[in-house]
């Protein structure tokens, strides 16, 4: 198959994201000869590899469409810091595109960018709705945002620590943050987050 016609008929797919079995589907060839179209792909630059078997066209793609891709079987959601911003809770752009998942945390270095990935446990996988006309991204409101950075603030990495300056917008509910902070499974983490929810709402 010509490269040429591999990659217009890769096109069909309609999303600039796909899997080697999207393509192997597509192209009608096994999983192994589509591995290796992709691989002249993206040798040709027409493509360009995220992560092992997931792909996107080399074209300007929205980074918060992304991480759920690369979580999927697991669902995720863009949340901490990157929803902070998206809510103008903080002024700083972040250079990496955080999201939440059930999948372990994990960080994927992809052409297009950084994005870090952080596990929750199922209870609390709730807080977030679909932006309309925006490729279906799942954006975390900003209360639910804001209590994900304070329950991953004990994480190994650091990450989450210190908080930036934080701005609360008019429509920011401190009880709706207090209601989502009380349904955190563990007790002791609960209650560390309420805590810090006192302290930053007493400044």
């Amino acid at each position: 198959m010509r490269l040429i016609d591999a990659f217009s008929k890769l096109k069909e797919l309609q999303s600039p994201l796909f899997t080697t079995g999207d393509a192997a589907a597509c192209l009608r060839v096994t999983p192994a000869h589509a591995s290796q179209i992709l691989a002249r792909l993206r040798k040709a630059r027409q493509i360009i590899q995220l992560t092992r078997g997931k792909w996107a066209f080399n074209e300007p793609i929205d980074p918060l469409t992304i991480p759920e891709f690369l979580t999927a079987p697991w669902p995720s959601y863009i949340s901490l810091q990157t929803a902070l911003f998206f809510h103008e809770m903080i002024d700083q752009v972040p250079q990496i595109v955080y999201a939440v998942s059930l999948m372990r945390t994990k960080q994927y270095k992809t052409p297009m960018g950084l994005f870090s990935i952080h596990q929750v446990v199922p209870d609390f996988f709730f807080g977030f709705e679909t932006i309309a006309g925006a490729g279906n991204i799942k954006m975390a409101s900003s209360e639910k945002a804001l209590v994900d950075v304070l329950y991953l603030s004990p994480a190994k990495s650091g990450l989450f620590r210190a908080l930036p300056e934080l701005e609360f917008p008019k429509n920011f509910s401190r009880k709706r943050a207090f209601q989502i902070a009380a349904e955190i499974p563990s007790p002791r983490r609960r209650k560390m987050v309420e805590t810090q929810l006192k302290t930053l709402f007493a400044g």
